[in-house]
């Protein structure tokens, strides 16, 4: 129906205009999140997001198979995959490739038939980082969502909590 790619720096408002934007829709609410708590400060972070997000939003913990958890959205489900950078340094750390996992998301939501915004964070504004993993991260990053603005009906970028509306 409508996919939709939200970038934006770290508390650019990006997670918070993709869950406004999708609760004045029509449907049930499923957040897609990709992190991980490996510390406790963000295990606080999910607490704090799950709390904030409320009892109206279904959760689908998907760390790695992004691709499986928007196959399972049913009809008329409303979604939101927050974040996509940290769904690629999942990625990473499970030594995947990159490349063909990014195919295969672009792939999947020229499939879905459900309103889906993607959450993003646009790390490629800064310096050229000093090694090479964090090169290949940021490199990676950009393809994605270059792909993914392709494919999308719409693709804001955030800044500041004020919607810059791309496409």
């Amino acid at each position: 129906m409508s996919l939709t790619l939200v970038l934006g720096g770290a508390r650019s408002g990006k997670s918070h205009f993709a869950q406004m934007q999708a609760e004045r829709q029509a449907g049930p609410l499923v957040m897609i999140a990709t992190g991980q708590a490996f510390d406790e400060e963000m295990r606080q972070r999910i607490d704090r997001h799950r709390a904030e997000r409320g009892p109206a939003w279904y959760t689908v913990e998907a760390p790695v198979d992004l691709r499986g958890a928007l196959a399972g959205l049913q009809p008329g489900d409303v979604a939101v995959v927050d974040c996509l950078t940290l769904w690629l340094n999942n990625l990473m750390f499970a030594e995947m490739d990159l490349e063909a996992k990014g195919s295969a998301l672009v792939a999947a939501v020229q499939r879905l038939q459900n309103q889906v915004w993607l959450v993003s964070n646009e790390v490629g504004l800064g310096i050229v980082p000093e090694n090479a993993m964090a090169r290949r991260f940021r490199d990676s990053a950009g393809r994605l969502h270059q792909q993914l603005a392709a494919v999308a009906d719409h693709v804001v970028l955030m800044v500041a909590g004020l919607p810059m509306i791309l496409k």
